[in-house]
């Protein structure tokens, strides 16, 4: 049986147990797809991100995600985790890049003392969403959608964010889209709440790709490039969020919690 080195790694997050959890795996090659969905369903994270060597020139890495349910096109917070491995261990570097399936190149760059990590930015517009409207626990100000199946619901203040109680097997039966609630923070700039029963999370804990999301979204409302933002699940995590072109980047720390050898 294959034995590879394992890394449990919060994201966003500058101390053990906060931000998002997420498994690092490094490979020499690609299993099979059911080996890679049976290892993200024991690792039981929001992600488990699997990095192979990039042959093809584009990239240093190539990079998967695997929810305990399914593979998904982007993943932020795993992406993350996975550029502070690799960082971690080619201390020279200052930038790692992936190769993804359906998202492109992406980049996770040393910012100082955190790491930036540049996604697509994520353009959604006015939409009813009227399936999921009333799962959500209280009526939104507006409602937004990406046809990529990411939904954004606008609420008058942190408060009313905190306070949703969503019909989360409700949600789960509109299929693996995101559920993205947000609002103007109390000590960010913004608050969000992320829930995606769909694809196996019921609510994340802190959701980079909804970031790409919600950098788009907020930079346009707010007028200016940047803000900082809060994702307000159990564990929580701090994100700073800055539009460069066509470019969301986030930025926050990591903390390594486990370090060894996964067998399979």
């Amino acid at each position: 049986m294959p034995t590879v080195p394992y890394w449990h790694v919060d994201a966003f997050a500058d101390q053990p147990f906060a931000g998002n959890q997420a498994a690092v795996m490094i490979l020499d090659n690609w299993p099979e797809d059911r080996v890679l969905q049976a290892i993200g369903a024991e690792n039981m994270f929001a992600e488990t991100a699997f990095v192979v060597r990039d042959a093809s020139g584009e990239a240093d890495w190539e990079l998967r995600w695997f929810t305990p349910a399914c593979e998904i096109r982007l993943c932020g917070h795993a992406t993350l985790a996975s550029g502070h491995v690799l960082l971690r261990l080619e201390p020279g570097l200052e930038q790692v890049t992936f190769r993804t399936r359906q998202a492109g190149v992406l980049v996770v760059r040393r910012d100082g003392p955190v790491l930036s990590l540049g996604l697509p930015a994520i353009v959604t517009e006015r939409a009813d969403v009227a399936a999921a409207k009333p799962l959500l626990g209280a009526e939104p100000v507006e409602t937004w959608r990406s046809p990529l199946g990411y939904n954004v619901f606008l609420y008058p203040d942190e408060a009313a964010v905190r306070a949703l109680a969503p019909d989360l097997r409700g949600l789960e039966a509109l299929g693996d889209d995101q559920f993205i609630v947000t609002a103007p923070g109390t000590e960010t700039d913004v608050v969000s709440r992320v829930f995606v029963p769909g694809g196996g999370v019921d609510e994340d804990s802190v959701t980079g790709s909804a970031h790409a999301v919600l950098t788009a979204f907020w930079t346009r409302r707010l007028g200016r490039e940047s803000f900082t933002a809060y994702q307000a699940s159990q564990r929580g995590g701090l994100l700073t969020c800055r539009i460069e072109g066509d470019v969301a980047w986030l930025g926050g720390p990591c903390v390594t919690v486990v370090e060894g050898r996964f067998t399979f």
